[in-house]
């Protein structure tokens, strides 16, 4: 059976994007069709600035969320980064088979470096060394697909780099993955500036829908999004971003088409007030699910116990072999 791996991180609340963009696939359909683990990789979030007691919220919040959306233990494996030791483990292995220039080459370390540079702050090496952690991830299950935006392309491409090098320097050891791109994922931009990626942090969240915000807050945000001039509601990424990106929403939550659903509207106002509700409504199991968790922490605590000794279990004998492979003696 095919053997899914994705992530996400605690850096902060999670979206409207990340929930239309790739939790709701990992529910309706990946943890049905592959065997699926789903992380929340909160080692990722100390390669900058953080407030240790915020990353234990975020990291518990996000995992919560993650079964609120209906994710099922008993389908799927759900669990956090920092609890199976696998992954710092086989970092480590594949620091010492990565290549300083390709990961300096990475587009996500070049901005953010430069980003850090420029207001006068350190950069940590581990901003550096992340993809090869996110390769860690996904190798030591041996899995098969990773399911990626844009962004994450060309780390899943390192992860494939490494993967082969290894297995051609030591011997085969690890399963090549290939990143997968979602075809029931909405691409979900920000509120207020259509053309970025609605993001898990903005100094004022005004064009961002976290998935714990109140029905109130949610209509406020969406009624206040930015669109384009002119009156026509018309379905146009290039020209009209702001009315696209309401009647990709729109459609996400409905399960519609965004041309056909840009006939129905004569004004702005309207499709603003339908897209507001929709969201609303798409979100307000997930809101009852989460509250009845909180009110339960010992369920989350199980499952996430559960979760990280099942992981453990999968990537254990892989990272055994791995240390084996590279001339390591065994313990004991």
């Amino acid at each position: 059976m095919t053997r899914i791996f994705s992530g996400i991180k605690p850096t902060g609340h999670l979206t409207l994007g990340n929930y239309l963009g790739a939790v709701r696939r990992w529910v309706e359909v990946d943890q049905h069709a592959a065997e699926a683990l789903f992380c929340v990789v909160d080692l990722h979030a100390l390669t900058v600035e953080h407030d240790p007691a915020r990353v234990r919220r975020l990291s518990r919040q996000a995992a919560t969320l993650l079964l609120a959306a209906g994710l099922d233990p008993a389908l799927c494996t759900v669990f956090v980064q920092s609890h199976v030791d696998e992954h710092a483990r086989l970092s480590y292995l594949l620091e010492c088979t990565a290549a300083d220039g390709e990961l300096r080459r990475m587009i996500q370390y070049k901005e953010k470096s430069a980003r850090a540079r420029a207001s006068g702050e350190s950069v940590r090496f581990s901003l550096l060394s992340y993809p090869v952690l996110m390769a860690a991830d996904i190798l030591a299950y041996r899995t098969d697909e990773v399911p990626v935006g844009d962004d994450q392309t060309q780390h899943v491409e390192l992860t494939r780099d490494l993967a082969v090098r290894f297995n051609q320097r030591y011997g085969q050891t690890f399963t090549v993955p290939r990143a997968t791109r979602p075809t029931v994922a909405a691409r979900v931009m920000d509120l207020q500036d259509p053309a970025s990626k609605m993001g898990k942090s903005h100094e004022s969240g005004a064009g961002i829908v976290y998935l714990l915000d109140d029905p109130d807050v949610v209509r406020k945000k969406i009624m206040r999004s930015v669109t384009d001039s002119g009156r026509e509601v018309v379905y146009d990424r290039e020209t009209r971003p702001g009315v696209a990106n309401l009647l990709e929403i729109l459609a996400a939550c409905e399960n519609g088409n965004p041309s056909e659903l840009a006939d129905g509207y004569a004004s702005y106002g309207a499709l603003k007030k339908d897209t507001a509700e929709a969201v609303v409504e798409t979100l307000r199991p997930l809101r009852e699910r989460h509250a009845a968790l909180v009110a339960d922490p010992g369920q989350v605590d199980a499952v996430l116990t559960a979760g990280a000794d099942r992981a453990r279990r999968l990537a254990r004998p892989v990272v055994d072999a791995a240390y084996r492979a590279m001339g390591l003696l065994p313990a004991g």
